[in-house]
């Protein structure tokens, strides 16, 4: 085994372009942002000065709220060259979601465009600071919001909301940071520092900040290309969001520590994502299974040329076994892998190779990747399980993140004294180390790769006037994999519609949370002990709904 890399994402950029100065590093099909890696690596050098020169120091956080721009690119790697931390924002976030991450990120400079779908970022930001619209750029002093006291704006400069910079001043404040200060920067970063927060929820409580090293997302990165081959001639389309685990170490860490050129997609779009397989000659690409079945089912779908195509990674939620077929058969991905982990573990545990067989790609998620220990235990006494006997997944090794930032206490409930991360997914391994992952003990919902925390949900309907109490339970869909459902019980005298209360969700939370079915009842089954039976109302949804062949699917 090739031992683990022990550098910083400043010296990974640097490696590339020490070896491949002159190689495609980033190609957008849609906008005229087309980089060597020598080139773009002078880009975030220039970023890295005028984030500087705006007073980012080390460990402060930088939050980005975009979709894939070239901008968020920049801004990961030019924070990273600092030794200040990535905060990543959902790009689907409201201004619910996004006043908790502001606060408990404690973040010092956000970069944001105007807003995405439905969503109007610049919008929301100036309600949760109302004093930003009066600030001189760069002085924002919201009480509101103590840390925060940068405000970039991507979008056309002529545009630029008051109280905001233009990403275009960072190139003109870049000229105040002299190379002696840059390099002294960069000198005194460790591999081991926090380079990236992304926030996960759990099933108590609000989301949590998971602290990711340059150490945890490099060589995670670097053992999942490896499963892929990557090489320096291979080009990966990512039409997953960077915000999220997928992207940024599945993608742009798999390909970046193999010297591989990335094709970003700005927001997920099939004819989007299959133009731009064709027109860059992309040989993998990424993507939940809803997204290939998207592209699989388009009517344009057989106009394009994947013939490029040999892997990519299908993951963030079970992957059909029909589904998978149809990939290998009808896009030429006769490589295609699964990874399984959780944002916790950077995110990969294990992995199909390129190797594998398509039956083993299909029914398992590989074997554990290297350097990373994996075991089955029993939930309740921690005793490892047979052979193909089901239990809790826990993995220990360089990929489990740091902690949870400002909650050591989450953190130990996470992480036991011996270092093993508990996944709270079941799990079985066969003879040869194949895992199979076959529930959750947690009580959490993939809809179509996107985790939903049914706590989060809860504690926000909690507010409505109406709700005396209400449960949030994961059903079967033969689309998504899995959809919310809320489970209400109304206050005496109080009356609200199924449509009324999805429209306060939706008015306050990303899209995909908001309940796809509400069901209004007098009471939740309980245990002895009093405890919900979750599992009982999610049968009981199933029958009432009409969701057998869905749940068959699900299982299946």
């Amino acid at each position: 085994m090739e031992p683990l890399w022990n550098i910083t994402m400043g010296e990974m950029l640097e490696k590339c372009v020490a070896e491949h100065p002159g190689n495609d590093a980033v190609l957008y099909n849609d906008r005229p942002f087309r980089k060597t890696f020598r080139e773009f690596s002078c880009l975030v050098d220039e970023t890295a000065k005028g984030f500087m020169a705006l007073g980012v120091k080390k460990d402060d956080k930088v939050a980005v709220w975009a979709t894939n721009y070239p901008e968020w690119l920049l801004t990961f790697f030019a924070a990273a060259k600092i030794g200040a931390v990535l905060v990543t924002v959902n790009t689907n976030y409201k201004i619910f979601e996004m006043e908790y991450l502001l606060k408990q990120s404690d973040t010092h400079t956000l970069v944001l465009i105007d807003g995405f779908k439905d969503v109007n970022y610049v919008e929301i930001l100036n309600r949760l600071c109302p004093t930003l619209t009066d600030s001189v750029p760069g002085r924002l002093d919201e009480p509101k919001l103590p840390f925060l006291r940068n405000v970039i704006y991507v979008g056309k400069p002529e545009e630029t909301p008051k109280g905001m910079f233009r990403w275009d001043e960072l190139r003109i404040l870049s000229e105040r940071v002299s190379d002696a200060e840059f390099s002294a920067v960069a000198k005194g970063l460790s591999p081991d520092d926090v380079v990236n927060m992304q926030y996960t929820s759990g099933t108590t409580g609000l989301p949590k900040g998971v602290m990711l090293t340059h150490n945890n997302i490099i060589n995670n990165g670097k053992c999942i290309g490896d499963c892929m081959k990557f090489t320096p001639g291979d080009r990966l389309c990512i039409p997953v969001p960077f915000f999220h685990c997928f992207g940024i170490v599945l993608g742009i860490m798999a390909a970046f520590t193999h010297s591989t050129a990335i094709a970003p997609v700005e927001s997920y779009n099939p004819l989007r994502v299959m133009q731009t397989v064709q027109d860059e000659r992309c040989t993998g690409v990424h993507g939940v299974p809803t997204m290939f079945i998207a592209m699989l089912e388009h009517p344009e779908f057989c106009n394009f040329d994947f013939s490029s195509l040999r892997t990519g990674i299908m993951a963030g939620s079970p992957c059909p076994v029909k589904v998978m077929r149809q990939v290998v058969d009808r896009m030429n991905m006769n490589e295609i892998t699964i990874v399984y982990g959780l944002t916790e573990s950077s995110p990969g545990c294990t992995q199909t190779t390129t190797d594998d067989s398509i039956e083993l790609r299909v029914s398992t998620v590989g074997r554990v990747l290297p350097y990373v220990e994996a075991r089955v235990v029993d939930p309740e006494t921690g005793a490892d399980m047979p052979v193909g006997e089901p239990g809790e997944f826990i993995a220990r090794g360089y990929n489990i993140m740091k902690g949870y930032y400002k909650m050591p206490e989450a953190t130990a409930q996470m992480i036991d004294a011996d270092g093993w991360l508990h996944s709270g997914d079941l799990a079985t391994v066969d003879e040869n180390g194949y895992y199979k992952i076959t529930g959750r003990i947690k009580d959490m919902i993939i809809r179509g790769g996107e985790n939903i925390y049914p706590k989060e949900i809860e504690e926000f309907l909690y507010t409505h006037p109406a709700v005396k109490d209400v449960q949030v339970i994961g059903v079967p869909s033969e689309q998504y994999g899995e959809e919310a459902m809320a489970c209400i019980i109304l206050k005496d005298g109080e009356s609200v519609t199924a449509d009324e209360v999805k429209d306060y969700v939706r008015a306050n939370m990303a899209r995909h949370k908001v309940p796809r079915y509400v069901d209004f009842i007098d009471s939740f089954p309980m245990t002895a002990s009093g405890k919900i039976q979750k599992y009982v109302m999610r049968d009981d949804a199933v029958r009432k709904l009409k969701l057998q062949d869905a749940a068959n699917v699900e299982t299946a």
